[in-house]
C-alpha cells in the first residue's frame, strides 16, 4: 500500500481533516467521496450507502426515543425522586452518598442507554449533594459520577448496544439481556472500592431515612422505578419490538413528568426536544459517515484481508478476544465511542465468527471496552464533562478515577475469560447461543 494508494490517501483525509476540527462524521463522508472519485468509482455511491442505511434500519429509530426518554426524565422530577429513593436504600452504609450515586447509575441505566445523558442528567446534582459541606473531595466526587456512568450503556437499554446490534446482525433483544450482569457485577466492583475508600478516608454516613418513612419514599419514586418494567417487560414479553418499546418509554416518561408529577412545563418540553434532536443529529452524522466508511472498508475488501492475515497466526478465541481487548482500550482513549462501534469493530466480527465466538457475548464486551475508553486518558469524554462540571483540574479527577478503572478492568478481564457471565440470562430467556 503505497501513499498514492486512494485508501491510504482516504485514511490520511480523514485524520488531517479531523485535526482541522471537523467532526468525525462530515470527515468521514468527504474523505470516502474523495476515494470513489480517487477510485473511479460512481460517488453517488455514497448517497445511495447512506439513504440507505439509515432509512432501511428500523432498529435506529430507538436512539433517538431513549435520547428523548433520558431528556424527559431529566426535565421533571423523576431523577429526584429516584434519588431520594437511593438514599433511603444506601444512604445509612459508611460512604452511603457515594453508594446511591452508584445505586442511581443503575437504575438510571435502565431508562437513558447513555452514559453522557446519566452523568449530565444526574452529575450536577450528585456534584453539589457530594460536596457540600466538604463531605466528599470534589475531585472524588466528579470521578466517581464519570465512573458509575459507564454502566449506563451496559445495563439495558443501551444505545452502544443498538449500534452494534446494527454492524453485527446480533439479536438486540439478547444483547440487552446480556449486559445486565455485567453492569451489576461492575456496581459492585465500584461499591467495594468505595467501601474501602470509606473506612480509608473517613467518608461520612449519611442520616439513616427511619424505616416507616420508606414506603413513602418509594411509593414517590414507584412510578419512575417502573419504567425499566415497562421498557423491558414489553420487550421479553413479545408485545413490542425494542425500538416501539423506546417509544413507549418516552411516551411514559412524557405522562409521567407531565401529568402524574407536574413537573414538566410546556417550556422544559420543548427544550428536551431541541436537545434530543441535537445530540441525534450529532450521532446521526456518524453513523451516516460510517455507513459511507464502511462500504469503503468493504471494497478494499479489509476484513477478509484481516480475516486471512489473523488466521496466519493461529489465534484461539480467547487470544483474540484479548487482542481486541488491548486493541479497543487504547483506541478508546483517543476515538468516540460511537466511531469505534461502526468503524473498528465491524472488521473484527467475520474472525470473531471463524473463531467461532459467541457474537453477543463479543458484543458485550467491545461495548464494555468502548465505555471504559470514555473515562480513559487522554480523550476521556466523561472526564471532560465532569472537569465541566465540578470545575476541577483534569489531573485530580484522573488521578481519582484510576482506582476505578482498574477496578473495571478487572471486571471486564472477567467477563472476558467466562462468557457464561455475559451468556446466562440470555439463556434464560431461550437464547441457543
Amino acid at each position: 500500500m503505497s501513499l498514492a494508494d486512494p485508501f491510504t490517501i482516504c485514511i490520511i483525509s480523514i485524520i488531517f481533516l479531523s485535526l482541522l476540527g471537523l467532526p468525525i462524521g462530515h470527515a468521514m463522508i468527504a474523505s470516502s467521496i474523495l476515494y470513489l472519485l480517487l477510485s473511479g468509482l460512481d460517488m453517488g455511491t455514497a448517497s445511495e450507502q447512506l439513504l440507505n442505511g439509515m432509512f432501511s434500519s428500523y432498529i435506529l429509530l430507538a436512539v433517538p426515543l431513549f435520547i428523548l426518554a433520558a431528556e424527559l426524565m431529566n426535565s421533571g422530577s423523576m431523577t429526584l425522586r429516584l434519588l431520594s429513593f437511593c438514599n433511603a436504600v444506601v444512604g445509612r452504609f459508611p460512604g452511603g452518598l457515594a453508594l446511591v450515586n452508584v445505586v442511581q447509575s443503575i437504575i438510571f441505566a435502565g431508562m437513558s442507554g447513555s452514559a453522557l445523558a446519566d452523568a449530565a442528567g444526574t452529575g450536577k446534582l450528585m456534584q453539589r449533594m457530594m460536596t457540600k459541606d466538604g463531605k466528599y473531595p470534589p475531585a472524588f466526587a466528579a470521578a466517581l459520577t464519570a465512573a458509575s456512568s459507564v454502566i449506563g450503556p451496559i445495563i439495558p437499554p443501551s444505545i452502544p448496544m443498538v449500534v452494534y446490534s446494527l454492524v453485527s446482525d446480533a439479536s438486540i433483544g439478547y444483547l440487552f439481556l446480556a449486559g445486565v450482569v455485567p453492569g451489576l457485577i461492575m456496581g459492585l466492583f465500584q461499591a467495594g472500592y468505595i467501601f474501602s475508600s470509606a473506612y480509608r478516608r473517613n467518608f461520612p454516613v449519611e442520616t439513616p431515612v427511619p424505616l416507616r418513612e420508606l414506603p413513602k419514599v418509594t411509593l414517590n419514586a414507584f412510578p419512575a422505578l417502573m419504567m425499566p418494567v415497562v421498557l423491558l417487560g414489553g420487550i421479553y414479553g413479545g408485545v413490542t419490538t425494542p425500538t416501539e418499546a423506546a417509544a413507549i418509554a418516552a411516551l411514559y416518561a412524557l405522562l409521567i413528568s407531565a401529568f402524574l408529577y407536574r413537573s414538566l412545563s410546556l417550556s422544559d418540553l420543548y427544550s428536551s426536544l431541541l436537545s434530543s434532536a441535537r445530540t441525534t443529529t450529532s450521532i446521526g452524522m456518524l453513523i451516516a459517515g460510517a455507513l459511507v466508511f464502511n462500504y469503503v472498508v468493504t471494497v478494499e475488501n479489509i476484513p477478509s484481508a484481516l480475516n486471512v492475515w489473523l488466521g496466519g497466526f493461529d489465534l484461539s478465541p480467547l487470544t483474540f478476544l484479548l487482542m481486541v481487548n488491548l486493541i479497543l482500550l487504547v483506541l478508546g482513549c483517543l476515538l468516540e465511542g460511537t466511531t469505534i462501534l461502526l468503524v473498528i469493530v465491524p472488521v473484527f466480527i467475520p474472525t470473531a465468527n471463524a473463531l467461532g465466538i459467541d457474537l453477543v457475548h463479543f458484543g458485550v464486551v467491545c461495548v464494555i471496552n468502548i465505555m471504559l475508553g470514555l473515562i480513559t486518558p487522554p480523550y476521556g469524554l466523561l472526564l471532560f464533562v465532569m472537569t465541566a462540571i465540578s470545575e476541577r483540574p483534569l489531573r485530580e479527577i484522573v488521578r481519582e478515577i484510576l482506582p476505578f478503572l482498574i477496578a473495571m478492568l478487572f471486571a471486564l478481564l472477567l467477563f472476558t475469560l467466562v462468557p457464561d457471565i455475559a451468556l446466562w440470562l440470555p439463556r434464560l430467556f431461550g437464547y441457543k447461543g
